[in-house]
């Protein structure tokens, strides 16, 4: 079982992340991502089932497209192949519990608005409005189901802390920080508070760390000016990544050297 679950969930996250590729280039457009089928940029035709097998059609294709050449972006292999080793890698993390699916949602969620937010400057309530609540809805319950009901309790309250974290420091600093990346910050919360109260701070605390950390570089390589307008849902997403995956020994860790441990 220690084996197998990580290698369901990798297959699971190669999968979803074919799909996500869809939801990450429709969903900003807001188009379908159900119709059409996906086709070839260069010559438009439908791409078949079995060329759309995540990363293995890729590499039999050689990165082009069967009907006209046109190369195919390295992107959509990449994002599925990140999705499914991150799927692995949280069910590796958390094992048989029934908050697996959930953080399992959370983990595709945060992969597939990074990445749209680094292309779009923009969080798409298309995403956050719907899945929020079935976020919730499957943490909570996956805490009854694993007996913890502190933890159910917990859900809730880590989402409204962290919303309303990023919302005063919005409403404090507007030009700083997007609606979109409070919706966020309350999904974090939500995922994060599944495993505690530490997993939130790390989690919201390394997104400010990495943001700050980005942004300082790329003011002092001239990369950006302080005008420029840097996304920051990515960051965010990479924090909550960490907490999800590393969270409690970075408490710990904290704890032990601060001598609160």
């Amino acid at each position: 079982m220690e084996v197998a679950l990580p290698l369901l969930a990798g297959v699971l996250g190669l999968l979803l992340g074919s799909f996500g590729n869809v939801v990450v280039h429709r969903v900003p457009e807001g188009a379908s991502v159900v119709r059409p089928r996906s086709a070839c940029p260069g010559c438009g035709a439908e791409i078949a089932a079995r060329d759309n097998v995540p990363v293995v059609s890729w590499l039999l294709l050689r990165g082009r497209c069967r009907a006209c050449g046109e190369p195919i972006s390295v992107r959509y292999p990449l994002f599925e192949l990140t999705c499914g080793l991150l799927f692995a890698a949280v069910a590796w993390r958390v094992g048989a519990s029934w908050l697996l699916p959930g953080l399992l949602l959370l983990a595709w969620l945060l992969l597939v608005l990074a990445v749209i937010d680094a292309r779009t400057r923009r969080i798409p309530n298309a995403l956050t409005y719907p899945l929020a609540p079935v976020l919730a809805a499957l943490l909570v319950v996956g805490a009854l189901l694993d007996g913890d009901p502190a933890a159910a309790l917990r859900i809730p309250l880590a989402g409204l802390a962290g919303f309303a974290v990023l919302l005063a420091i919005a409403l404090a600093s507007p030009r700083g920080m997007g609606m979109g990346d409070v919706k966020l910050a309350g999904v974090i919360g939500l995922g994060l508070g599944a495993l505690g109260w530490g997993e939130v701070v790390v989690g919201l605390f390394g997104g400010f760390l990495l943001g700050g950390t980005a942004a300082i570089a790329l003011l002092a390589t001239g990369a950006r000016s302080r005008r420029d307008a840097i996304p920051f849902g990515p960051y965010l997403a990479l924090g909550a990544i960490a907490a999800l995956l590393a969270g409690r020994p970075i408490v710990e860790a904290y704890l032990a050297t601060s001598g609160l441990g």
